[in-house]
C-alpha cells in the first residue's frame, strides 16, 4: 500500500512503485484534470504540483510522490475560490480545445510561485508546454494578468 496526499486528502491505495503518478490520478483515484498527451513528459497536459513544484507526471514514479504533498488543477483553488491563474484563464479566454489547459494552468502557477514579474521571456522559457491550438499569446497575456491579480503585476 502506498499512502499519497492529493489535494489535500490522504489516499491508500495499491499500485506498484514504478506506476506513473498520471495513472494513478486518473485511474485509481479518478482525478482527471491532468491529461495523458504524450507519455514521454514532452507536452504537459499532464503537469502537476509536487511539493510545489511544477511536474510532468506521466513520468513520474508515484513512489517519488509518497511523504509529499501533490495539487492537480482540481486542487488550485481555494476555499471556493479560483486561483488566480485560473481567473486569469477565464478572463483571456484562453482555451479554445482546452485539453492542455489543465497542464498550462499548473506550470503558470507555478512559475508565479517562483517568478512573480515574469517577462514574455520568462513565460516562454518556463511554460515549454504544448498547445496545439497556438493559444500562446493569450496564455502569455493570462499569466500576466495572473501576476497583476497576485500582485506582482508583471
Amino acid at each position: 500500500m502506498i499512502s499519497l496526499t492529493v489535494n489535500g486528502q490522504v489516499h491508500e491505495i495499491d499500485v506498484e512503485p514504478d506506476k506513473p503518478l498520471l495513472w494513478v490520478l486518473r485511474e485509481d483515484l479518478n482525478i482527471v484534470g491532468p491529461k495523458f498527451g504524450c507519455g514521454v513528459a514532452a507536452c504537459g497536459a499532464c503537469t502537476v504540483h509536487v511539493e510545489r513544484t511544477a511536474v510532468r507526471s506521466c513520468s513520474f514514479p508515484v513512489s517519488d510522490a509518497v511523504g509529499k504533498t501533490v495539487v492537480t488543477v482540481e486542487g488550485l483553488s481555494q476555499g471556493g475560490q479560483l486561483h488566480a491563474v485560473q481567473r486569469a484563464w477565464i478572463e483571456n479566454q484562453v482555451p479554445q480545445c482546452g485539453y492542455c489547459q489543465p497542464g498550462f494552468i499548473m506550470a503558470a502557477a507555478a512559475l508565479l510561485q517562483e517568478n512573480p514579474k515574469p517577462t514574455d521571456s520568462d513565460i516562454d522559457d518556463v511554460l515549454s508546454n504544448i498547445c496545439r491550438c497556438g493559444t500562446y499569446s493569450a496564455i502569455r497575456r493570462a499569466v500576466h494578468r495572473a501576476a497583476a491579480i497576485l500582485g506582482g503585476a508583471s
